[in-house]
């Protein structure tokens, strides 16, 4: 029997926080794992690097949702990040971690595409919005609530202690996505073969334009994640007391982003939406130049910068559902794909833009970042316009 999706949502925000904690946990309590483990920091970021390109295959696994249910693909969503939590459980290790890095990532995309997807199918476009921005909601609590969690366990059992508990409710989220989603087996248009699927994804039009706008929005926001650090650091001579504060902001920022899109993306329309959010993020990302003077500016600057990221991405979302409805979750999965390649690209030319910043402008290190953000922000600007609204129902 199908549950009322009042029943549904809160259980999506629930899953998605845990699984998204697995994921984000592995920064801030690094030092940590690496301790425990008995290796350096190469060989942790060794692993994070193969983390991140991992989340390439994410279209191949994600299709499972179009071609044996959203319910399937959701559970093999949470079947992979059992098994990353439990290898940990399991073989406390360096190739266990490396293990549970991988699934853990490929767990959110699998499972995050196929929810969508399951959403697109369940509810009109015109409230889709609303509905994609509230399950977006795990992605803030995970840091807002699941980062302390993990560390109050970590103090109190130790480093291995999360994993157990996080094996504990993977199970629990398999007991409850099975209680929670009817069957749904494939429709004739939705039970077509992967690379069919994949020739649509990747032919020219709004597609392809979908996949630009995630990489390209995503690169811009690695730019400043990679060296906001560093730059409060050099500037302010401050650590850990204002990195700590700067982390808070970023989690609220995100809940905020969050909360302004399920207020009005429905009734702005959603690419308009997006548009907005993609000019205030200049505007944000030009205003740290003016607003970095001063730690507490910096703060400010970097709160405005998040929120509009997030409002961003949050809009994109339900955007993208309509954009590819024959195989929404292979394309979904594509779209979070492009912006784990948008990341992978953006730390990679982050140092040295930085660098070179702070090389020729001492007193604006971030200026060439900051016009990095702009031209990428335009880019995905002038992509959303081959993205139309036709679907209101």
């Amino acid at each position: 029997m199908k549950k009322p999706l009042y029943i549904q949502l809160p259980v999506f925000i629930a899953i998605r926080t845990v699984l998204n904690t697995l994921v984000r946990m592995a920064y801030p309590f690094l030092p940590v794992f690496g301790r425990g483990l008995g290796v350096d920091l190469y060989w942790l970021s060794l692993a994070l690097t193969l983390r991140s390109a991992t989340g390439l295959l994410g279209p191949f696994l994600a299709s499972v949702g179009d071609r044996h249910g959203r319910k399937t693909g959701m559970l093999f969503g949470a079947t992979l990040f059992t098994a990353g939590a439990g290898a940990m459980v399991i073989w406390p290790s360096y190739p266990a971690f490396v293990v549970m890095l991988i699934l853990g990532i490929l767990a959110n995309f699998v499972f995050l595409p196929s929810m969508q997807a399951y959403l697109g199918d369940q509810v009109p476009y015109r409230r889709r919005g609303l509905v994609m921005a509230l399950t977006e909601f795990g992605w803030s609590f995970s840091f807002i609530l699941g980062m302390p969690a993990i560390g109050l366990v970590i103090d109190r059992s130790g480093w291995q202690a999360p994993f157990l508990w996080l094996t504990g409710l993977g199970f629990l989220t398999l007991i409850g996505l099975f209680w929670l989603l009817p069957r749904d087996d494939p429709s004739p248009t939705q039970n077509s073969s992967l690379w069919k699927n994949l020739r649509l994804v990747f032919a020219p039009g709004a597609t392809l334009a979908g996949v630009l706008i995630g990489a390209s929005i995503s690169g811009s926001n690695e730019l400043v994640n990679l060296i906001f650090g560093v730059w409060l650091e050099d500037a302010f001579q401050v650590k850990i007391a204002a990195l700590a504060i700067a982390s808070m902001i970023i989690g609220f920022s995100e809940l905020g982003g969050e909360s302004l899109v399920s207020l009005f993306a429905d009734r702005l329309g959603k690419r308009r939406a997006a548009t907005f959010g993609l000019i205030a993020n200049i505007l944000a990302a030009l205003a740290l130049l003016a607003l970095g003077r001063s730690l507490n500016g910096a703060l400010i600057g970097l709160f405005l910068f998040y929120i509009t990221f997030e409002f961003t991405i949050v809009s994109c979302l339900p955007l993208m559902t309509e954009v590819l409805p024959a195989a929404r979750a292979t394309f979904m999965a594509t779209f979070i794909a492009s912006t784990a390649l948008g990341r992978s690209l953006g730390s990679l030319v982050a140092p040295a833009l930085y660098n070179l910043g702070r090389l020729l402008l001492s007193g604006s290190p971030l200026f060439i970042i900051a016009l990095a953000v702009t031209a990428l922000n335009l880019i995905a600007i002038l992509a959303l316009r081959s993205i139309h609204e036709e679907r209101q129902t």
